[in-house]
């Protein structure tokens, strides 16, 4: 019986480490051909800055699910905003985020993307842990979160280094907007504002 304990433990532990592995590698693969191709916009001098941002915005539309982290950055606001608050209010976030991850991710012009290693958190949700080597010879780190199943994968968070802090984009912009819309008896006209002088002035700040 102390036979069969053992051995049925040790294919459960065989399984359980097996299991990911799959799911780490095509997750793995995903981010390290999207997030490639999306920087790969930052790089190309043949692109003019109009254009640099039309082919990144195109990337990262398909990358990233704008859609569900809007609807993450504001929480329990998501249900009591009314359908055109909600409309207005995801246009001028995508507005927002694809600025922001551009303005981010130009800061980290490197030669190339390399993964590093993976965590699954569940079957449709993993941790993509990677390095963006730059021609000065720094490595920057950052992590994608991705969600979903193979063919239908979106990132859904990005962490970036700042001041050797690793943060979350998604999450400290939920604490930020909620927090704006809890000041202000969750007024969506409020945040939207919020939002659009953010991003206009994001836009606004020169960049390499």
């Amino acid at each position: 019986m102390k036979n069969l304990i053992r051995s049925t433990l040790a294919a459960t532990l065989v399984a359980a480490l097996a299991l990911p592995a799959f799911a780490d590698a095509r997750t793995e693969a995903y981010v390290q051909k999207n997030a490639s191709e999306a920087l790969s916009t930052l790089n190309n001098p043949k692109l003019t800055a109009a254009e640099r941002t039309a082919t990144f915005n195109a990337y990262m539309d398909k990358f990233t699910d704008i859609d569900a982290v809007s609807n993450f950055v504001i929480g329990k606001y998501a249900r009591r905003f009314t359908q055109d608050e909600l409309t207005r209010y995801r246009k001028a976030f995508r507005n927002y985020a694809l600025a922001v991850y551009e303005a981010q991710l130009d800061a980290y012009r490197g030669e190339a993307v390399v993964v590093k290693s993976s965590v699954d958190r569940s079957p449709t949700d993993s941790i993509v842990n990677t390095v963006i080597k730059r021609k000065d010879g720094k490595e920057m780190d950052v992590r994608w979160r991705v969600q979903g199943k193979e063919g239908s994968y979106q990132v859904v968070d990005v962490a970036l280094n700042s001041d050797g802090n690793l943060i979350w984009l998604g999450i400290e912009q939920r604490a930020q907007f909620i927090a704006l819309l809890d000041d202000n008896n969750g007024s969506a006209d409020k945040l939207i504002a919020k939002i659009d002088s953010m991003t206009k002035k994001l836009k606004q700040t020169p960049r390499g």
